[in-house]
């Protein structure tokens, strides 16, 4: 254990300026991101007399919008430098922060929400994940895990902040005001900083990508290979169901009668788990390949959405956040360098929008289906069973999409 802690200091210490980089995207996405949207949820609804389910359709259209959107604009990143992107995608996001508090009437408040969605969730987690991919080869598990932290700080600090500005302030927008000079004035020229110098792999992180890596495929060859829309049918499940729990997490409370603060005090415990197991995840890819831990990282979840289910005490918010931490830190850590090894890094910028847009997507669909069935008197307790089920027919399909592509992969290799 001591020598895995000091083998990642030494590992960050050498490469603090790109690790640091990724992590303040992926912290910054967090504005976006439907944890920190569902605090305000309530004050929303409330402002523009929508119920769950019309506020959960509007939810929905917004991203699926910014999904749509995301593809074409991630392209830029195969087109000019990181950090260029950067600049207006965190320019996108601050207007959207104050748009959301001033927003008049519902269009405007559903252009917020889309700019939210495309810039932060969509687009700082695109910027990340395609730089660093780039950036690190022979330790891109680690890579990877590192910089995905990010998020998690964000979801640990975030909602207790929010709570206190909100109760300090006696607004709810004060939240989002504070959040677009955060982003301004902190995260943009930091963030453009760290990114002005590129990071080369080194020769041997070459020689590791040749041995490992998938031959080199065209956006268009993607689009067209049955594989990956089954690898998505089972690495979309974490984003649709943590966006349905984060979603209706005041809907949650309330059928529980459990404290906010009490929920929001549950977050840190998420967060380390997700840090750990991210660590944990990252070695792991780095030893045995992302393919191969592929069909098992959706256990935990199962586990965590049965858990909503069925545990109703106050320790079961503790029990359910323990166990989605762990499913975080294998998911975020895994799909960060899943796709450079089934797809390769020639046009991954194009390729991973494509599978950002596609989570962004699943995330615009929870919450709409959800809201509408909860509307129609299907409890959410009894929806997170069928999505437990969900987790565990997924894993099959993912140990079948893996054999697959070893398969083609050795056969190239022959070849």
């Amino acid at each position: 254990m001591f020598d895995f802690a000091r083998d990642n200091l030494l590992f960050i210490r050498k490469n603090t300026r790109w690790i640091g980089a990724g992590f303040l995207l992926t912290l910054f996405s967090s504005f976006g991101q439907t944890f920190f949207i569902g605090l305000s949820g309530n004050e929303l609804r409330n402002t523009f007399h929508l119920s769950g389910g019309e506020f959960g359709g509007l939810y929905m259209l917004a991203t699926l919008a910014s999904a749509v959107t995301l593809p074409w604009l991630g392209r830029t990143l195969d087109l000019m430098p990181g950090w260029k992107v950067v600049r207006f995608s965190m320019a996108g996001l601050a207007l959207a922060c104050v748009l959301i508090a001033f927003a008049p009437n519902i269009a405007v408040l559903a252009l917020a929400i889309y700019l939210l969605r495309l810039f932060g969730q969509g687009m700082m987690t695109e910027i990340a994940l395609t730089e660093v991919g780039r950036w690190f080869v022979a330790n891109r598990g680690r890579a990877m895990a590192l910089i995905t932290q990010g998020q998690q700080v964000g979801s640990a600090i975030l909602p207790a902040a929010v709570v206190g500005i909100t109760q300090l302030s006696g607004s709810w927008r004060a939240g989002w005001f504070v959040s677009a000079a955060a982003v301004v004035l902190i995260g943009l020229p930091a963030i453009v900083s760290l990114m002005r110098v590129e990071r080369l792999p080194h020769s041997h992180e070459a020689k590791a990508a040749r041995l490992r890596a998938a031959r080199e495929w065209t956006r268009g060859e993607v689009i067209r290979d049955p594989i990956l829309y089954i690898l998505l049918a089972g690495t979309l499940a974490p984003a649709f169901i943590g966006t349905v729990i984060f979603f209706h997490q005041d809907y949650l409370i309330e059928l529980r009668e459990y404290d906010p603060l009490v929920f929001a005090a549950a977050y840190p415990v998420m967060s380390i788990a997700t840090f750990v197991f991210g660590l944990v995840c990252g070695h792991l890819i780095d030893r045995f390949g992302a393919l191969r831990l592929l069909p098992f990282f959706l256990i935990p979840l199962a586990v965590a959405s049965a858990g909503v289910a069925l545990i109703t005490p106050v320790w079961g918010i503790y029990a359910f956040m323990l166990l989605l931490g762990i499913s975080n830190g294998f998911t975020f850590t895994l799909l960060g360098a899943l796709w450079p090894e089934v797809y390769g890094l020639a046009n991954l910028g194009g390729i991973r929008a494509i599978t950002v847009a596609a989570m962004v997507l699943a995330t615009a669909v929870g919450p709409g289906v959800t809201g509408a069935l909860i509307d129609a008197g299907i409890a959410l307790t009894t929806q997170m069973l069928w999505l437990a089920g969900w987790c565990l027919v997924a894993s099959f399909l993912l140990a079948f999409a893996a054999r697959k592509v070893q398969g083609r992969e050795a056969a190239q290799s022959f070849d």
